[in-house]
């Protein structure tokens, strides 16, 4: 094994991954798994994780179980932690990646509902979900938990401000949680910029190219979040807890 195969190494380790079965979850899945983990792909849609999972084992060897849970929804988040530890005996690795970002006409065309479905999925679910694999990490002697904000956080725009509010909200609850399961448990935000996945099909580009004054001036293709997310996963950043790592394309 090479300096960097060991440095990123996840043989004999057990990652979660919400909203795995597609889009920048999907890719993260699939490099747990090339990197040696056993991996649960979890997800509303119980037949795309399956798919999903499926096509991991195939390409890599590795264990893949397909997992169907609505994030969002608090009472169901027992169940699936307790899926993993019934399956693999543990949990090493959390990427809590599932999340949405519904579009709106006017700041009036949203709903409370809509409000609520928003945070609950990207906040509530991702807070719940951390405090029952957490605790058990820390138990277990260890663990990483990754959670994947947006860089509308930082800059957020009026299309998007109950994602944005909802994403700056788990930028601080990393912070805090990587002080709550400290010293064992390393907590990191993965902050992506623009990634051409399913939800970059609605954007609306009123300009040739939207993204000129980013540095790398163009959007990302999924497989290019994989680096930072191992990175945050394996003991490559075994001194980085309650941090935020970009991976924007350099966002003015």
């Amino acid at each position: 094994m090479g300096y960097a195969d060991e440095l990123f190494d996840l043989t004999g380790r057990v990652v979660l991954v919400t909203g795995g079965s597609r889009g920048l979850g999907r890719q993260m899945a699939l490099a747990a798994a090339r990197c040696g983990a056993d991996v649960v792909v979890a997800s509303r849609k119980y037949d795309t994780c399956v798919a999903t999972a499926e096509e991991i084992a195939a390409e890599t060897g590795r264990t893949a179980m397909p997992y169907g849970v609505h994030v969002g929804r608090w009472d169901e988040l027992d169940g699936l932690v307790d899926a993993v530890y019934d399956r693999f005996g543990k949990l090493d690795v959390l990427v809590n990646n599932a999340g949405m970002s519904p579009t709106y006409d006017r700041l009036t065309d949203v709903t409370e509902k809509l409000f609520d479905a928003v945070v609950n999925l990207n906040l509530k679910g991702p807070f719940r979900l951390s405090a029952l694999a957490g605790e058990r990490m820390v138990a277990d002697g260890g663990g990483a938990i990754v959670n994947v904000s947006t860089y509308g956080s930082l800059r957020p725009h009026p299309s998007f401000i109950p994602y944005a509010a909802s994403k700056a909200g788990l930028n601080a609850m990393t912070e805090a949680l990587a002080f709550a399961f400290g010293p064992t448990v390393r907590v990191n935000t993965l902050m992506p910029g623009p990634f051409l996945t399913d939800i970059s099909k609605a954007w609306d580009f009123a300009d040739d190219n939207p993204f000129a004054r980013h540095a790398l001036q163009r959007a990302a293709s999924p497989a290019e979040i994989v680096g930072a997310a191992l990175f945050l996963m394996s003991d490559a950043s075994s001194f980085t807890t309650g941090s935020i790592l970009r991976a924007d394309g350099g966002m003015p």
